[in-house]
C-alpha cells in the first residue's frame, strides 16, 4: 500500500522569495527579486542606469527613455514627491524603473502626489530592494541588456517566460522610436519660459525670433529654454517636410532630443534635416537632433556599450578650454573619425573621450550630444541657447 503523496515543491520560476512580489529578469537569465511599486504590470525593454541625484520625475517623463527600463543608482527616490509641473511630457514612454530602497515619503512643499501613486496613474511598474550596485556593474561591464520587469501582487512570476520575452525583444539598434513620441500635429508653444521661486513659470510675450522646433521627442524644458532665450516656438512633428518647416518662415530651426537609433529615424527625417542645413538657416540640435544633424552633414553614428545617463558628466569645450558638468541621456554616439572636412568637433567627453559637439565651418549650424536645459542637472551649459540666439542674430 503506497504512502501519502509527497508535498509538491513550488516551482522556483513561479514562486518569488519571501516578501518579494516583483522582479527584473535579464535576457541572460539573471533574476533580481524585489518589492513592487506603482502599477501591477509587465514590461520589456533595454535596461540602463542613471546616476543623477535629483530629478527622477523629469527622468521618468523624458521621451528619450522610450523602450528603456531605468535603474536609479541614487537610493532616495520619492523624497520630493511628484507634481504637474516637473514633467517633460504628458505620457511617459519609459518602460519602468529599478530602485535600491522602497519609495520614500515626500517631503517637499511642491509635492502634490506620492511617487507610488503617480506611477500607478501612469501605468508604470517599479521594483525596489534590488542591489543596484551589482546591476550597474553588470551593465557597465557587459553592456546594456534586454530585460523584463514585472510587478505581480499575486506572487506568480514565471522567470523562464520573462527571460524568453527579454531575449525576443529586438533591442534599440535599428529601432525608430521618435515616431512613437513625436507630436501628432504642429502647435505653438504657449510661451512658458523660465521658472522662478517667486513667480513659478514665466511667459515669453515679447519674442525676438521665431524658431521651428522639430519634435523627435522634445522635452518641455528645452522648449522653455528657447522661449526664455527670446523665441516664439513652433513645434512640428518628426516627419515634417522641408517645405512645411520653411513655410513658417523661421529665423532658426531646432532639432530636438529623442529616443531610438538615429539611422532608423533618419530614414524619413534626413532629407528634411539636410535641406534645412543646406538652406543656410541657423540650426541647433540636441541629443538625437545632434546625431541626425551629424548624419545629414555626412558623419555616421553607432550604438554605445552602455551609453551616458546622469547629471555629472564632464565635457570640455575645445574652443574655450572650459570644462562643463553636463546632463546626459543617450545610447548612440557620432563617430569622430567619420566627420567630413567641413565639420569640426567642438566638445569632447572627459569620461571616455567620445565626441560631444560639432559645428560646420561653412554653415551656421551646431549641435551637442548632451542636455543644456539641465532638466535635471547642472546649468553650466545654458549658454548654448544664447549661442543659438547670437547665431540667428548674425544671420537675419
Amino acid at each position: 500500500m503506497s504512502g501519502p503523496a509527497p508535498a509538491k515543491t513550488p516551482h522556483p520560476d513561479t514562486t518569488p522569495p519571501p516578501g518579494c512580489d516583483a522582479a527584473l529578469v535579464l535576457d541572460d537569465g539573471s533574476v533580481y527579486w524585489g518589492r513592487g511599486f506603482g502599477a501591477a504590470c509587465e514590461s520589456v525593454g533595454e535596461v540602463c542606469f542613471n546616476t543623477s541625484l535629483t530629478g527622477y520625475q523629469e527622468i521618468l517623463t523624458d521621451p528619450s527613455y522610450a523602450g528603456q527600463i531605468i535603474t536609479f543608482t541614487f537610493p532616495h527616490i520619492g523624497n520630493v514627491g511628484t507634481n504637474a509641473e516637473d514633467i517633460e511630457t504628458v505620457t511617459p514612454a519609459v518602460r519602468g524603473c529599478v530602485l535600491r530602497a522602497d519609495i520614500t515619503e515626500p517631503s517637499n512643499w511642491r509635492a502634490a502626489q506620492h511617487l507610488d501613486q503617480w506611477l500607478k496613474s501612469m501605468n508604470l511598474a517599479a521594483v525596489a530592494g534590488i542591489d543596484t550596485r551589482k546591476l550597474t556593474r553588470r551593465i557597465r561591464d557587459g553592456g546594456a541588456p534586454n530585460g523584463a520587469l514585472v510587478y505581480a501582487p499575486n506572487g506568480t512570476i514565471d522567470v523562464a517566460a520573462l527571460q524568453e520575452k527579454a531575449k525576443a525583444w529586438p533591442g534599440l539598434k535599428g529601432m525608430d522610436l521618435a515616431k512613437d513620441v513625436t507630436c501628432a500635429q504642429t502647435y505653438e508653444w504657449d510661451g512658458e519660459a523660465a521658472w522662478s521661486l517667486e513667480h513659478g513659470y514665466t511667459k515669453q510675450d515679447k519674442p525676438k525670433y521665431h524658431v521651428v522646433a522639430v519634435d523627435f521627442g522634445a522635452k518641455r524644458n528645452i522648449l522653455r529654454c528657447l522661449a526664455a532665450a527670446g523665441c516664439k516656438v513652433t513645434v512640428v512633428p518628426a516627419d515634417t517636410s522641408f517645405d512645411d518647416v520653411m513655410r513658417h518662415k523661421p529665423d532658426g530651426v531646432f532639432f530636438s532630443n529623442g529616443p531610438g537609433d538615429p539611422a532608423a529615424t533618419g530614414e524619413y527625417a534626413l532629407p528634411m534635416v539636410k535641406a534645412v542645413l543646406e538652406s543656410g538657416t541657423p540650426s541647433f540640435g540636441i541629443c538625437l537632433g545632434h546625431q541626425l544633424m551629424a548624419r545629414a552633414l555626412g558623419a555616421t553614428t553607432t550604438k554605445m556599450h552602455m551609453g551616458h545617463r546622469g547629471g555629472n558628466h564632464p565635457v570640455k569645450d575645445l574652443k574655450t578650454g572650459q570644462v562643463e558638468i553636463t546632463s546626459q541621456n543617450h545610447g548612440f554616439v557620432v563617430e569622430r573619425d567619420s566627420l567630413p572636412k567641413n565639420v569640426i568637433e567642438t566638445h569632447t567627453s572627459l569620461f571616455d573621450g567620445t565626441l560631444e559637439g560639432i559645428a560646420a565651418n561653412d554653415k551656421p549650424v551646431f549641435s551637442v550630444q548632451y542636455h543644456p536645459e539641465a532638466s535635471p542637472g547642472p546649468q553650466d551649459s545654458h549658454y548654448l541657447f544664447e549661442r543659438f540666439m547670437d547665431l540667428i542674430g548674425k544671420n537675419t
